[in-house]
């Protein structure tokens, strides 16, 4: 263990690093006094157990001493997102939520997905935090403004109106359909409506609808009367929570001897958007001045979308203090390239929105205890009911999946001490199970492949299926003269009925499921590892077969070996990319000089010109 000396370390601002003995950083902090806040953590009465776990594995502490308080803020979240520190558990995605994007700049512009700000010209809106629901907007929005959807590539090679075209929800400016100004018009009345000034659109149309009616033209002032009546049930479907149309995000805590929550809800012209939420485990009320300013500097990064204003609950404002609400306010307001203003509720309906910010954070904290363990003995329970004989503190999830039997493939997810450790996901291929479609060899393949990684050994393996591939599993393991290397467990449908939802879950020498209740804790925990190893295998196995499309494809190309097109698939990651790139795009790789670039951008014109070639 590491023996904290106070004098080795200075009294100045800085950033600390913890590393274990192999030099990996398990934690990064900052600290206005580096001596006295290191000194908290190697105290005898260290009182939360996720700490003491921690500091028992530090075997050396770096500083990197700045000049003032907000560089250490700033620094800090650099070297979270590029280290991603074990014990740093919040905000380690480096993803910004989603928004959408109207680039004014182009003639013809669309709505696309975008996770960061360019300050280039173009309209934002959001943000997000699910795709899915940013997608089912978008399709929506679709539907209200026949705005082009094809990519830029796309639109610039289209010779003919697309499917959308057919169906009403694109103006087809690719084939010369609708003239710059009439589409211009559809834009400011597309960006008018995002910005919540709806009723003055839906106004405008209704004006627009009687003017065509008395001009005698029907059918377009029957298409304005239903594009009014789809933006009002439009709007009407939005929760208003502000009367004052204000834009901005409200942040409110929630403490608990277990840990902290904390929520973020996102109010756009008055209407609430959506809300992330986030939680901190063995941590108490006192770590919040702490905690705050480090998670408005990561939350609001330099490429995400910051607003004019952030509301924070009474408890934030006085965790903050003047210092830290006027460090976060300097923060925010330069990554917003334009004030942004930290303040408290103004009125009773702010206080309400704070309030249901409140809410989702308690939400937060109690949906962490019940699906990831952390504070509640979770894994104590599993060891419990499934008769492990130890707690289950490291979990790994098993699944095996393969398309028609083409690239069999073997996903295993990480839990480990109350969270998802995506470091150590692994992706496992089984080019010679290929055309099989046997689930069973491949889990048997994955046990070797398994023991041969090493430790650390986990407590539960978890195979996602039946009793069949459990079964798979433990002759493997009892094959490689291991039998009791780790406890196995499996989960699959009941498949009493054609139609049955409900998860079973079975142990090897057990010939019925092992009885947890539908809901409880432990199995819906179970069901949450089993969804993200499905997640995972499946997502790889697109990603591959992505791949290997576009490598198909790109092969037949003069002067592209196995070697290039892997370079170019690095770089570009899908063929619409790749056939938008130009010649110095292609400067910009490894091995590419003048000449090929040249080349391989000619090869490129030809395949683009081949496939945008009416059939």
């Amino acid at each position: 263990m590491f023996e904290f000396v106070p004098r080795d370390f200075p009294q100045d601002p800085g950033v600390y690093l913890m590393k274990n003995a192999q030099g990996k950083v398990l934690y990064v902090g900052k600290a206005v006094n580096l001596r006295s806040r290191l000194s908290s953590y190697f105290r005898a009465d260290v009182p939360h157990p996720r700490t003491r776990a921690m500091v028992a594995r530090v075997a050396g502490v770096d500083v990197l001493v700045t000049a003032t308080e907000k560089e250490a803020l700033l620094l800090e979240a650099s070297l979270i997102k590029k280290h991603r520190p074990r014990y740093n558990v919040v905000l380690r995605d480096d993803k910004s939520h989603i928004l959408f994007k109207l680039d004014k700049t182009q003639e013809f512009p669309k709505i696309a997905f975008t996770r960061r700000v360019v300050r280039d010209g173009s309209a934002y809106f959001g943000p997000f935090t699910s795709a899915g629901a940013a997608r089912r907007t978008w399709k929506e929005l679709g539907k209200l403004f026949p705005l082009r959807k094809c990519r830029d590539a796309s639109f610039k090679n289209r010779v003919r109106p697309c499917l959308y075209h057919h169906i009403g929800q694109c103006l087809a400016p690719c084939a010369g359909n609708v003239s710059p100004q009439e589409y211009a018009a559809l834009v400011r009345r597309v960006e008018a409506f995002l910005s919540g000034r709806s009723a003055e659109v839906i106004k405008r149309v209704e004006r627009e609808m009687l003017e065509a009616s008395e001009a005698l033209q029907f059918e377009r002032a029957a298409d304005l009367r239903d594009l009014a009546a789809a933006m009002r049930a439009t709007v009407e479907g939005q929760a208003a929570v502000l009367p004052n149309h204000a834009d901005l995000d409200a942040v409110d805590v929630f403490t608990a001897p277990s840990g902290l929550g904390l929520c973020v809800l996102f109010v756009r012209q008055g209407r609430l958007l959506d809300r992330a939420s986030f939680h901190w485990t063995d941590v108490d009320e006192a770590a919040l001045p702490d905690i705050l300013p480090s998670f408005l500097a990561q939350f609001y990064r330099p490429e995400s979308f910051v607003p004019g204003r952030v509301l924070l609950s009474r408890r934030a404002l006085e965790a903050l203090g003047a210092a830290g609400l006027s460090l976060a306010a300097e923060v925010l307001t330069e990554r917003r390239e334009a004030r942004c203003v930290l303040d408290g509720a103004r009125n009773e309906a702010e206080e309400r929105l704070l309030e249901i910010a409140s809410a989702n954070a308690s939400r937060a904290l109690s949906e962490a205890r019940v699906q990831d363990g952390e504070g509640e003995g979770v894994p104590a329970l599993l060891g419990r009911r499934l008769g492990l004989g130890r707690e289950a503190r490291r979990i790994e999830t098993v699944d095996a999946s393969h398309l028609g039997g083409k690239g069999m493939r073997v996903g295993m997810v990480v839990f480990e001490e109350g969270r998802f450790a995506k470091d150590d996901y692994r992706l496992f291929a089984f080019p010679e199970l290929e055309g099989t479609g046997d689930d069973y060899a491949a889990l048997s393949s994955w046990v070797a492949r398994r023991i041969g990684l090493g430790e650390p050994w986990p407590d539960l393996v978890l195979v996602d299926g039946g009793r069949g591939q459990l079964a798979a599993v433990e002759r493997a393991m009892a094959q490689a003269g291991l039998p009791r290397l780790w406890e196995l467990a499996s989960i699959a449908k009941s498949g009493r009925a054609k139609n049955a939802q409900e998860d079973q879950i079975f142990r090897p020498g057990r010939k019925n499921p092992v009885g947890l209740r539908p809901g409880s804790r432990e199995l819906l925990f179970l069901q949450k590892l089993r969804d993200e190893a499905h997640r995972y295998v499946i997502g790889r196995q697109r990603q591959a077969r992505k791949k290997a499309g576009l490598h198909s494809e790109v092969l037949g190309l003069p002067g592209v070996g196995p070697k290039t097109a892997k370079l170019l698939w690095d770089r570009f990651g899908d063929l619409e990319r790749l056939l938008a790139a130009t010649e110095q795009d292609l400067m910009g790789l490894d091995g590419f000089g003048p000449a090929k670039a040249q080349s391989v951008g000619e090869a490129l014109a030809a395949l683009r010109k081949a496939r945008s070639r009416p059939a």
